[in-house]
């Protein structure tokens, strides 16, 4: 019975770091139309700012919001530099889809190259706020603790507030419709390319949390070439295609949905599955709803 709930809660836990890069993820695509692959960059680096904070402050407290604040400047920047830059010359031709991914792709790998450069290839720590020792529960000791649900809390936080924002006020409006019909928006007096820099400025906060969550959810240590960010990326990608990508509650559930299903495979079939297990997830959801747990009508409104 321990196992089982403990098994359960390691899936909650990665889950809910899945969530929140998932949620970086369909901010981007919310807004922009664009699946953004240097997303894990982006929480790299922002985590980066991160570290420089905790080294001058030693606060995790401050540290997180100075992650947020800085993932989210870089985001405006890449938006304003080099994706508005791109959207307005490939607008036309074969390739106008798909060049805004390819760039994407190719930023992932800039950024690692200057986080290194910067940063050098050695490990750095984040030490967390809160103790990582499990709860006690009828004299067994659980995998949950005061720092995974530190995490949990602030998924749930960060997806109210976010689905608030989008449904409840004029700014989520104008990112709906930027997204959906900006020639339409913009004849409406939104200013489309405002509101899209702030997509992905929300984006790079979002991911900032999930990059710093991550960070001091495992052993603390950060460095340029870490396969977590790497493997962070495609959870959270996959997530965001489970729950619907048009979805931030959609985000969540695919996060949690994907955690919980990896955690049970890793511990009941074999670990050796645990790069094939998300993909084949993916697929078995893919196969029996195609456009996600949340399908787009319900994920418009979330």
């Amino acid at each position: 019975m321990i196992q089982l709930l403990n098994t359960i809660l390691i899936g909650v836990t990665a889950g809910g770091i899945y969530s929140l890069m998932a949620i970086s993820i369909v901010l981007v695509w919310r807004s922009t139309r664009v699946i953004n692959f240097a997303q894990a960059g982006m929480a790299l680096l922002s985590t980066y700012f991160g570290y420089e904070a905790m080294v001058q402050l030693n606060s995790f407290w401050i540290a997180l919001p100075v992650a947020m604040i800085g993932g989210a400047i870089f985001a405006a920047l890449v938006e304003i530099i080099l994706m508005r830059l791109l959207v307005k010359h490939s607008s036309t031709g074969p390739i106008a889809s798909v060049a805004p991914i390819i760039a994407t792709l190719g930023l992932l790998g800039v950024i690692r190259a200057v986080v290194s450069m910067i940063w050098g290839g050695q490990d750095v720590r984040i030490t967390g706020p809160l103790s990582n020792d499990g709860f006690s529960v009828g004299g067994e000791t659980l995998v949950f603790s005061p720092l995974k649900l530190l995490i949990l809390v602030s998924v749930v936080v960060l997806m109210l507030l976010l689905s608030i924002l989008f449904q409840k006020t004029n700014i989520g409006l104008a990112l709906r419709a930027s997204a959906y019909a900006p020639e339409i928006a913009r004849l409406s007096g939104v200013k489309v390319d405002l509101v899209r820099t702030l997509g992905w400025a929300l984006a790079g906060a979002a991911g900032a949390v999930a990059g710093m969550l991550q960070t001091v959810n495992g052993n603390g240590n950060l460095s340029p070439d870490s396969i977590e960010f790497s493997l962070l990326l495609v959870s959270g990608f996959i997530a965001a295609v489970i729950g619907g990508l048009e979805s931030l509650v959609g985000a969540v559930i695919g996060g949690l949905l994907l955690g919980i299903l990896i955690s049970f495979v890793l511990m009941y079939v074999s670990s050796a599955l645990f790069f094939i297990a998300p993909f084949v997830i993916l697929l078995a959801v893919l196969f029996i709803r195609p456009q996600g747990i949340i399908g787009a009508k319900a994920g418009r409104r979330a």
